[in-house]
């Protein structure tokens, strides 16, 4: 990690700066959006955002790298140990683990709460197990674990004026979950999985078969067209949330929000062929709303708290 942001932070032990900059590699390799919005935070609040995007990559590799010849129990058992020996020094307020040093370290600076932690977990065993969702309020107990916990423990290094962001943090979470579903049907598939609700589905004839053909019929196109107005109602739902963090956290929220959310608008671009195409934010959007949020987070000189 650049040693100015350490710094900034007050972050001073050699450990605990390693460990910050793992966190910081993890996200710069795999979650490249997220690492640029990041980067429209002071420099004192990034290196806390990198660990917690540390900390759902890490264990999100333990379920979901497909290089990985480890069977279902197995990863189970991984997993589960991790995630007891991460929040045992959740309790115990210090890590000697890599990765988990610098979260125990943001948790304890910024007072989040665990409970987040388990959730996330939780969610993260349902992929090994669960394929399917039958509605979506079933897919919501995924959800608020794998996003919506995600929104809830930024919210303090945000600085939030007041209650509504962290609702606000929810919906914005969920919203950019189910982007991510949109686009990576196929992806899913490969994993033996779906999850786009089976009510939606058969609400528009189409059944897991459909899918695995592979082929975007009109049945498929007013799905994933009913699911991105799921998203879209999400993220309006999200705004006067952004409005209640500090100033100095907002052009990060709002860049975030315009790109990840913007992933739906990609997937209408490419007319719903989301099994033979990618959908990306085209590089010169992603650099005009970068550019931009950036002179309004330079505009802003926020105060180290």
């Amino acid at each position: 990690m650049r040693t100015y942001d350490l710094a900034a932070a007050g972050i001073d032990d050699p450990q605990l700066r390693a460990s910050y900059e793992r966190c910081r590699a993890l996200n710069a390799a795999h979650g490249k959006t997220y690492y640029l919005a990041t980067l429209l935070l002071p420099r004192w609040k990034r290196p806390y955002v990198h660990a917690l995007y540390g900390f759902a990559r890490y264990a999100d590799e333990i379920v979901d790298d497909l290089s990985s010849t480890a069977s279902i129990e197995e990863k189970r058992a991984l997993l589960r140990t991790f995630g007891a020996d991460f929040l045992r020094d959740l309790d115990r307020g210090s890590s000697s683990d890599p990765v988990c040093m610098a979260v125990v370290d943001t948790v304890q600076r910024w007072d989040i709460a665990p409970e987040h932690f388990v959730a996330f977990l939780h969610s993260m065993e349902m992929d090994l197990s669960v394929t399917s969702y039958a509605t979506y309020d079933d897919l919501c107990e995924y959800t608020y674990g794998s996003a919506a916990v995600i929104g809830l423990q930024m919210v303090p290094i945000l600085e939030p004026l007041d209650e509504s962001a962290y609702a606000a943090a929810q919906d914005l979470g969920t919203a950019f979950q189910l982007a991510n579903f949109i686009r990576d049907v196929g992806e899913d598939l490969d994993r033996g999985r779906v999850y786009l609700p089976e009510a939606d589905m058969a609400a528009c004839g189409v059944t897991r078969a459909d899918l695995e053909h592979r082929v975007v019929t009109p049945a498929i196109r007013e799905l994933l067209a009913f699911e991105i107005h799921r998203v879209r109602e999400l993220e309006t739902q999200s705004l006067p949330g952004i409005a209640a963090l500090a100033p100095s956290s907002r052009p990060c929220i709002e860049a975030a929000r315009i790109l990840y959310c913007g992933i739906v608008d990609a997937v209408e671009a490419i007319d719903y062929q989301v099994f033979d195409q990618r959908a990306t934010v085209p590089l010169r959007r992603r650099l005009t709303v970068a550019g931009s949020a950036y002179l309004r987070s330079k505009s802003r000189r926020p105060v180290r708290r």
